[in-house]
């Protein structure tokens, strides 16, 4: 039997329905959730309808997905049925919840099955087209079996991954201009911490991209998947001139990517490319997909910077922390860029200091 939803999942709903995806009367909206993320899922059908939108909740089983998965099966996942296709292309608004819950099997999916999600690029070619405006709950990759494997009280990671859903996005908005003025003009940014970074980059001249959590229908130019934004939100991005990187970064904050994760990070840059690199956990995986892409994997490629006030260290979130700033490596069209390369990844690092042409804009990870 599903777990009626907490207090706590109903002001989130209502948030994300009102403040973010701002649900309007008649709006066709779909909810897509799994097992382990009904409960949130259950809110968000009620908050659509108090708004008076119309709701379906598509609930994918676990259980038999796995199944496919084990008979060899995974192409059939890669193709949505006619009546999914057909809900979305009458849909205005979207939410989903990550899944599925077996993170153990998902961090050694076989390459062989990756044509289960064949079904991606598809589908946002069509939300592209009708115009859907969406969000991504990060809550569902809370799950027992992640917070087993790094050491962490499930139910109080997931309290701090809701938490984070409800601050204002007027509020991350605000924090994000504050930044996009202060880097406008800017060309050479340097990053210091008393854990040893102390390095160079320079930006691209290109403006800012705030991620304010609140979603729009796709913009010519914009990532083919730009409607679709995270929940909890909070970041704002800058794309660096692929020729300049001169120093250290050391992360404090873990790194996630899907179900790929790496922490305790160090990157060396010389002379505008990256020379060497080293993980406490996730080395490997990340020397493996270094070494197989292409040209520009080497190149510093983006910035960073944390918007969200509400979190402080959450694993999952930790590149939205306010003050926190990450640095990217390698591909970045994501980001605006021009770094094509198939490799992408970032360290984050809280607590730094950051100057833009030698004036402060950050001070011990507190926005000046």
């Amino acid at each position: 039997m599903m777990t009626e939803p907490s207090k706590l999942q109903r002001d989130v709903a209502r948030d994300v329905v009102t403040r973010y995806l701002r649900i309007r009367p008649k709006e066709n909206v779909i909810i897509e959730s799994w097992d382990h993320t009904m409960p949130l899922a259950s809110a968000m059908v009620d908050a659509v309808r108090v708004v008076g939108g119309r709701a379906l909740l598509i609930r994918n089983d676990e259980d038999s997905w796995w199944r496919t998965i084990d008979r060899k099966q995974s192409g059939l996942l890669g193709k949505s049925s006619a009546p999914e296709w057909a809900a979305l292309k009458a849909a205005d608004a979207y939410v989903n919840l990550w899944g599925p819950s077996d993170t153990d099997r998902l961090e050694a999916f076989p390459d062989s099955a990756n044509d289960a999600f064949d079904w991606n690029w598809p589908w946002y070619a069509v939300a592209r087209k009708v115009g859907l405006r969406g969000v991504r709950m990060t809550v569902g990759f809370v799950t027992e079996m992640r917070a087993r494997q790094w050491g962490l009280d499930r139910a109080r990671w997931e309290e701090q991954v809701l938490r984070a859903s409800l601050v204002d996005p007027d509020v991350i908005a605000k924090n994000g201009r504050r930044l996009s003025k202060a880097l406008a003009h800017g060309k050479s940014v340097r990053i210091t911490h008393s854990n040893g970074t102390d390095i160079e980059v320079a930006l691209a001249g290109l403006p800012g991209r705030i991620q304010d959590g609140r979603p729009h229908p796709y913009r010519t130019g914009e990532p083919r998947s730009s409607m679709v934004t995270g929940n909890p939100a909070g970041f704002v991005d800058f794309v660096l001139d692929a020729k300049t990187a001169e120093g250290t970064f050391r992360a404090n904050r873990r790194t996630n990517i899907w179900w790929n994760w790496h922490a305790g990070g160090t990157l060396e840059f010389r002379r505008g490319r990256l020379r060497s690199y080293a993980f406490e956990n996730g080395e490997a995986e990340f020397a493996r997909q270094f070494k197989g892409a292409t040209g520009g994997r080497d190149r510093a490629s983006g910035l960073t910077f944390g918007l969200n006030p509400a979190i402080r260290d959450v694993p999952n979130l930790e590149k939205w922390e306010l003050g926190c700033v990450s640095l990217q490596v390698g591909g970045n069209r994501g980001m605006g860029g021009h770094n094509e390369s198939t490799f992408f990844s970032w360290l984050s690092l809280a607590g730094a200091d950051v100057s833009v042409d030698g004036t402060p804009i950050v001070r011990a990870g507190r926005l000046v």
